[in-house]
């Protein structure tokens, strides 16, 4: 039995973020129904140029602040977690907010079932429907098996005491969550999924992921590479069914992984240089399974050459068109 009145440990690391931003998104957090006991905001400021908590002060009262040297979200997640107290966890990236009613259904579920996740949607309107659904539990193991899932650490929130030592590998930009969320699922036995759009994404064009520059498109597909290397590494010495689940889950990283190469560089040298290296660690071709039409179709576009010209030709412009 965990021995703690905090409820849930929200970490939100910070770099640069507006202060009207962060100011919502704390008080996106204060107005749930959560008692100041219940409830612990971290905010981990990874070396802004300016000290966050200045920026908030009328906030200041409400939050645990640690300002840290720059050494990237995945360090300032782990430092959150350090200092976490709650029996959960929930990351909320500092520009983003949780919209009220949907993340009051996720509360209900983490306060009355015996979960050890809840993962949610996301939402780019401010607004949501109230309508939602909800699945039986499963175990992560499960859950990978026979769905994809998405990646993103702020997609749900977890039980603290499941995580053990898994921490996020400093030094990764890019795919950090990637390599976080399938191993933790892998050590949940009750997780609960719901329809709720409970979480909403407000993309910036100086966020991280909003990167353009061709060094920064390069230094995102090569911390995903990486991230895909150690995840196989790890699943050649998981027992059977967690191999299993992790390798549908490597799999789909490696297929996205082709996929972002394509849109990001449109360089057939580029492709054929990173996909011999991906044979090389045994990551190419990609495995004859029958997980989704989509990975099916991908798998076979991507085994020739006249099919990755086709890619080649046709990706950019659909996802330009998206």
């Amino acid at each position: 039995m965990e021995e703690t009145n905090t409820l849930v440990s929200f970490i939100l690391p910070v770099y640069n973020v507006p202060p009207q931003m962060l100011g919502e998104c704390i008080q996106s957090i204060m107005a749930l129904s959560l008692r100041p006991f219940e409830r612990e905001i971290i905010v981990v400021d990874d070396g802004s140029d300016t000290f966050a908590v200045n920026d908030i002060e009328p906030l200041a009262d409400e939050i645990v602040y640690i300002r840290q040297k720059n050494a990237g979200v995945s360090a300032a997640r782990n430092r959150g977690l350090q200092m976490a107290k709650g029996r959960f966890v929930q990351f909320v990236d500092g520009d983003d907010m949780l919209l009220h009613s949907q993340y009051e259904h996720v509360l209900d579920l983490l306060r009355y079932q015996e979960c050890d996740m809840v993962m949610f949607d996301f939402t780019k309107e401010t607004e949501a429907e109230l309508s939602y659904e909800d699945q039986d539990p499963v175990s992560g193991a499960e859950l990978m098996r026979q769905d994809n899932i998405h990646g993103s650490a702020c997609g749900y929130a977890f039980r603290r005491s499941i995580m053990g030592s898994l921490r996020f590998t400093d030094g990764v930009d890019y795919s950090e969550d990637e390599e976080f969320t399938p191993q933790l699922l892998l050590r949940a036995e009750n997780v609960y999924r719901t329809t709720a759009k409970a979480y909403y994404y407000r993309p910036r064009t100086t966020s991280a992921i909003g990167a353009r520059s061709k060094r920064d498109r390069v230094h995102r597909l090569e911390d995903t590479r990486a991230v895909i290397k150690r995840l196989k590494k790890k699943a050649d010495r998981m027992p059977t069914a967690d191999r299993v689940a992790m390798e549908r889950r490597i799999a789909q990283l490696t297929m996205d992984y082709i996929y972002n190469v394509i849109v990001l560089t449109r360089s057939s040298h580029y492709l054929e240089r990173k996909l011999d290296e991906l044979k090389r660690e045994g990551l190419f071709p990609l495995p004859d399974r029958d997980y989704t039409k989509k990975y099916k179709w991908f798998r076979r576009m991507s085994n020739t050459k006249a099919g990755r010209a086709i890619l080649l030709t046709t990706l950019p412009i659909l996802t330009r068109e998206k």
